[in-house]
């Protein structure tokens, strides 16, 4: 059996239909199903169990001898979110736990950390997973704290020798974008946010820049389509012999007009781009560029090429938000 915490979300039901596509079986989703995007996210999928998180370690208890890997992707993923005991309860805690659990019962564990670890990029995209070079760096919001300290936590075991799960990694995910995001809403990849104006011909509000050094609409960002993450971690589960903390992105920056652009394209509409201010209230914690260091995933040996910005945009626009069945 192969576990998804956080199966029925963004990340997660694209990798239990990449898994289910693979005749990997079977399946099992942890998650919390009270939202009907969620529903829908999961529902063309042949699952053994649907999980709920608080039944998370009697569940896996119970199936202890047939549980052959666990992905680890469920958190709370919103970059405002300001409960730090609930972030800690959930992305730090819950984390632990179940490295403890895959450690005890010689279980591969594949997570998802996040490039929000990186803070402003001041310390550069490097994934180097060492204590002293994570320690460096300055998460900007509470969400990439909590991140950051689950991976100084097994940065940590890992350093002083300790047991841990016979294969793992983490995977600092950048800007995701793909199927089966509805659920997020204002935390949605600006692809299913843009893409209603684009089909109507309306012109979609960027934030504007508030740094010179970067035009309005030229803050740039990793993006990188979600089927490829999903390879990735097909791969990690295929290649036993890899582990280690990871960066997930194409490794090319582009900028967010470079992506509304591709919205409206893939909509057969002409681009309409307006601009905003940033909200006050992130502001001063937003990122400008951020891009991934992707030599040492190559390095393991991970050599399938990414998807194009473009290439990605259009195959998210006209196998799904333009369906009437936009789920995956």
């Amino acid at each position: 059996m192969y576990v998804v915490t956080g199966g029925a979300g963004f990340i997660g039901s694209n990798l239990l239909a990449t898994l289910e596509a693979h005749g990997i079986a079977p399946l099992a989703c942890v998650d919390r199903c009270d939202d009907p995007h969620k529903v829908r996210n999961i529902a063309k999928r042949k699952l053994a169990h649907v999980v709920a998180p608080e039944q998370t370690f009697a569940f896996l208890d119970a199936n202890a001898a047939d549980v052959k890997a666990i992905f680890h992707l469920g958190a709370i993923t919103s970059t405002t979110e300001r409960d730090l005991a609930k972030l800690d309860e959930v992305n730090v805690r819950l984390s632990r736990a179940l490295w403890v659990w895959c450690t005890r019962q010689s279980v591969p564990f594949i997570y998802a950390s996040s490039a929000a670890t990186y803070g402003d990029g001041t310390e550069g995209f490097n994934d180097n997973a060492t204590v002293e070079a994570l320690a460096r760096l300055k998460p900007l919001n509470p969400y990439g704290q909590s991140k950051h300290t689950f991976d100084l936590f097994i940065a940590q075991e890992t350093a002083q020798a300790r047991a841990a799960p016979p294969s793992w990694a983490g995977l600092k995910f950048f800007n995701v974008y793909g199927a089966n995001e509805f659920h997020k809403g204002s935390q949605a990849s600006l692809v299913p946010q843009i893409y209603p104006k684009a089909i109507t011909g309306e012109p979609y509000p960027l934030f504007k820049s508030h740094n010179p050094a970067y035009a309005d609409g030229g803050q740039l960002r990793d993006f990188i389509f979600v089927e490829d993450c999903c390879d990735v971690m097909l791969w990690l589960l295929e290649t036993r012999k890899v582990h280690g903390l990871f960066n997930l992105g194409t490794g090319k920056a582009r900028s967010f007009l470079d992506l509304a652009s591709a919205v409206y394209k893939a909509a057969g509409r002409e681009s309409s781009i307006t601009y905003r201010d940033t909200p006050a209230d992130i502001r001063a914690q937003y990122q400008y560029f951020t891009q991934a260091k992707m030599e040492r995933l190559r390095a393991a040996g991970y050599t399938r090429p990414f998807t194009s910005l473009e290439d990605g945009v259009t195959a998210t626009v006209q196998r799904y938000l333009s369906k009437s069945d936009p789920y995956r």
